[in-house]
């Protein structure tokens, strides 16, 4: 469960200095959020789309612009996140966190506990800074909220996740079908 402190604001800075516990630490806006560590299924959903995005980023040269959190993305001393999966321009490709700025794509995978600030904070505050696609996934509803930096209601995705890079680069598709289906046992 998200556990939110009320009454005290909280820093990126002050965020950073909070133990390594397994537990992930954000903050937005002043506002700290706590979430335990996620489910295997939440993971194995994360590794599918890496796979996907680092497949069809490499033979533009960019894989390495795709990363998992942990990962501290600050715009502000009141602000930082840890999106489970992103996708950073290229001129920010190596740089320290800090120099991190500009995310082409932004993924969270809901879990249980994390729903209203995936959904709501989070997706606000991507949008403020412009994020330029937004992925809510929601493995039981078995959807993906598709968010862009003006839109007022996200796209709903049921069958198939379409993105691009930038204007002119092929599109990438991924079944729904295929991303969420249960993990394969021997």
């Amino acid at each position: 469960m998200v556990m939110v402190e009320v009454g005290r604001r909280y820093t990126a800075q002050m965020v950073r200095e909070l133990p390594d516990d397994g537990k992930r630490y954000e903050v937005v806006h002043g506002e700290l959020f706590v979430t335990p560590a996620p489910r295997a299924t939440h993971q194995l959903v994360l590794a599918r789309i890496h796979a996907r995005l680092r497949a069809y980023l490499e033979p533009l040269g960019l894989e390495d612009s795709v990363l998992f959190s942990p990962a501290d993305i600050s715009w502000d001393e009141e602000t930082l996140v840890q999106p489970d999966l992103f996708v950073m321009a290229p001129e920010e490709i190596g740089a320290e966190w800090p120099g991190v700025k500009t995310l082409l794509l932004a993924v969270e995978v809901l879990s249980p506990s994390s729903a209203r600030a995936d959904r709501v904070v989070k997706r606000r505050l991507y949008q403020e800074y412009r994020v330029a696609t937004y992925w809510v996934i929601d493995v039981e509803a078995g959807v993906v909220e598709v968010w862009h930096p003006d839109d007022e209601r996200p796209a709903v995705v049921t069958e198939q996740l379409r993105w691009r890079l930038r204007d002119g680069a092929p599109e990438l598709t991924i079944g729904l079908g295929d991303l969420l289906r249960p993990a394969r046992r021997p």
